[in-house]
């Protein structure tokens, strides 16, 4: 008996045994079969089909004869997605013979305040000592360079040498820039101080850049500083007028020019938006100023920074003067402070008022006449005229009175500083005003020139401005707006048509010439928001039609990437039939609705946040991070072909 149940004891431990030898193998060959399916599929995933896969219980083996050591690395990183990597078995082999991958040639110059760094990676055969020594000419010998470039001993890609040399050469205009180079590219990423330096520097980049050079722009221009903030509405029975306004916002804007229209201003109006706002309800203290010339009928008001000056109409009713004036001065921010002003009436019969007049011509000849204050007034004025017109063309003609305003002088003195700013024209001075007319070529002229005068002239001093802006005399003018440049191309285009061969978006050889006159054009006009329209007219299916004209915009677009125009603002737009210009019932309308047509692309409206001085200053930094300011929106303009 007892045999009987030791050999039973034996069989139960043996079968058990066998059980437990059987599940851990069955077990083992479950985790081998998913561990190896596993790294396949992700092997598979980075198209490495040379390698191959096998497991002993949890290691898993990769073998196979890599192309090169990089692709070795990248087998046992994705084998590691699927299992754990101490597990991986590392069997693979390098192919013998199998060449260095080249490396990825690249510079970044960075410029700001604190000088240029050079960082990157360049061949040998760059001359590194040679490269910095480049730089430095091209900044100047008193700023500083700081070298931080690798080489590699691998032949220069085609083109590396045109681009490295182009932006070396244009570093001395990018003050606060940051400029990455490789073979056949630049982009190029700057501050300009302001917009029109701003489209002058993209058109001078895009002419320099050469033929084998892709260029990639991205300038931004700050808000300028506006100092001091001043706002000047005029109505009287002439009309309402602006002679300057600013804004530190679109809001802003969007709400003064509402109020003026309020207050009698019709059309469009020019409002800058700048930095240096003197208190953040500027704006709803500028909308109080407005309602109360509305309800006064007329008059001046003039915001200088925080001082306020309204100054009615003459023949206003003395009692609805005090009771607007009280009411507004009681509304007004407690930061602004108001000076009102009611006009004396003339007398009937009262003599003229007497007159300082200064005239300014052409060709830069200065005439001063009439009252000064007295004889030392007289040699005061006529030297500092001497110092703002230059000694030879000064001619002085006025005499001395007695019994004149006691801030004649100053009066005088201010006048003149403002009439330099012109190109030609005349100052008068009077017992009431400061009158200033004339020519310039700076068209925010009149909001500069209201600035000065109230700053100078100060508080409840009234003044008129009637200066004309005139394109001949703008310093600019060889850089054309926007609006300039669509109808350029109108012009470039005249009776000629962009054409293609039939039912195809290939540009025909007549359309050569015209493209490479609009594309000459561009390069000057910079990256200006545009749009390349495509029409076609209503013969064919209308899904046909959209296809086409999609196509044919398209091609133009390439055209002049070709060209090495900048397109990055440049939309290409395919309207179909949806809009003719002609009858397409006859062959003539059918042939002008089928058109390529070029527009200025209206801006959506931005709300920009307030900004402080020290914005500007650091502008170049933050470009270096990565930080990017909005430039202020063109206004919309629709040329057609």
């Amino acid at each position: 008996m007892r045999l009987s149940s030791s050999i039973l004891t034996f069989g139960v431990f043996a079968a058990a045994s066998v059980l437990a030898i059987g599940s851990a193998y069955l077990s083992s060959r479950v985790v081998e079969k998913a561990s190896i399916a596993g790294v396949r599929k992700e092997l598979d995933r980075e198209a490495m089909n040379w390698a191959t896969v096998d497991a002993n219980g949890l290691q898993v083996f990769l073998a196979g004869d890599s192309p090169d050591e990089a692709v070795r690395f990248r087998a046992v990183t994705a084998a590691g997605r699927a299992v754990d990597t101490a597990r991986i078995i590392d069997q693979m082999t390098v192919a013998e013979g199998a060449a260095l991958a080249k490396p990825r040639f690249s510079v970044e110059l960075l410029r700001n305040d604190s000088g240029v760094s050079i960082h990157g990676l360049v061949p040998v055969a760059s001359d590194v000592e040679a490269l910095v020594s480049d730089v430095q000419d091209a900044v100047g010998r008193d700023v500083p360079v700081s070298n931080f470039l690798e080489t590699a001993d691998f032949e220069p890609p085609e083109y590396w040498d045109d681009a490295l040399y182009f932006a070396i050469a244009n570093l001395d205009d990018l003050v606060r820039s940051q400029i990455s180079v490789e073979a056949g590219a630049v982009r190029i990423r700057a501050t300009s101080p302001d917009r029109a330096a701003k489209r002058k520097l993209e058109a001078d980049l895009t002419r320099r850049a050469p033929e084998n050079v892709s260029l990639t722009l991205s300038l931004t221009a700050p808000r300028p500083v506006i100092s001091p903030f001043t706002m000047r509405f005029v109505a009287d029975d002439s009309g309402a007028v602006f002679d300057a306004c600013s804004a530190p916002d679109e809001d802003s804007r969007q709400t003064i020019l509402q109020a003026a229209s309020e207050a009698g201003l019709d059309g469009q109006a020019n409002c800058r938006i700048g930095l240096g706002v003197p208190s953040p309800r500027w704006a709803e203290a500028i909308q109080m100023g407005l309602g109360a010339v509305a309800e006064l009928g007329g008059g001046t008001l003039t915001f200088t920074d925080t001082d306020v000056s309204l100054i009615a109409l003459d023949g206003t009713d003395q009692g609805t003067f005090d009771r607007i004036t009280g009411q507004f001065e009681n509304d007004l921010p407690s930061a602004f402070a108001l000076t009102a002003v009611l006009p004396d009436t003339p007398e009937e019969g009262e003599v003229g008022p007497i007159e300082f007049v200064a005239t300014l011509s052409p060709e830069g000849s200065v005439q001063l006449r009439g009252n000064l204050s007295s004889d030392l007034a007289v040699v005061t004025t006529e030297s500092y005229a001497q110092a703002r017109f230059g000694s030879g063309v000064v001619r002085m003609a006025a005499h001395a009175t007695e019994d004149l305003p006691t801030n004649w002088s100053h009066r005088v003195l201010a006048g003149l500083d403002a009439l330099s700013s012109l190109s030609n024209g005349a100052m008068i001075v009077t017992a009431d005003s400061v009158k200033l007319s004339g020519n310039t070529g700076e068209q925010n002229a009149r909001a500069a020139l209201s600035g000065l005068l109230s700053e100078k002239l100060g508080k409840g001093e009234e003044f008129d401005i009637d200066v004309q802006y005139l394109e001949r005399l703008d310093p600019t003018l060889a850089i054309p707006t926007p609006e300039e440049c669509v109808a350029k191309i109108v012009e470039i285009i005249g009776d000629r048509k962009i054409t293609f061969e039939p039912s195809s978006a290939t540009l025909d050889e007549s359309a050569k010439d015209i493209m490479d006159e609009i594309a000459e054009l561009l390069k000057i006009c910079g990256d200006i928001p545009l749009e390349i329209q495509g029409h076609t007219d209503s013969q064919g299916r209308e899904i046909m039609n959209q296809e086409l004209s999609q196509a044919r915009a398209e091609s133009v677009l390439d055209a002049l990437r070709q060209r090495r125009v900048l397109t990055s603002a440049y939309d290409a737009t395919g309207y179909g039939e949806a809009n003719p210009i002609a009858d397409n019932e006859t062959e003539e309308g059918r042939e002008a609705n089928r058109r390529i047509e070029f527009r200025l692309i209206k801006p959506e409206p931005v709300v920009e946040e307030q900004t402080t001085l020290e914005t500007i200053q650091d502008a170049g930094d933050a470009i270096v991070e990565g930080s990017d300011t909005p430039a202020p929106d063109d206004q919309e303009d629709k040329s057609n072909e």
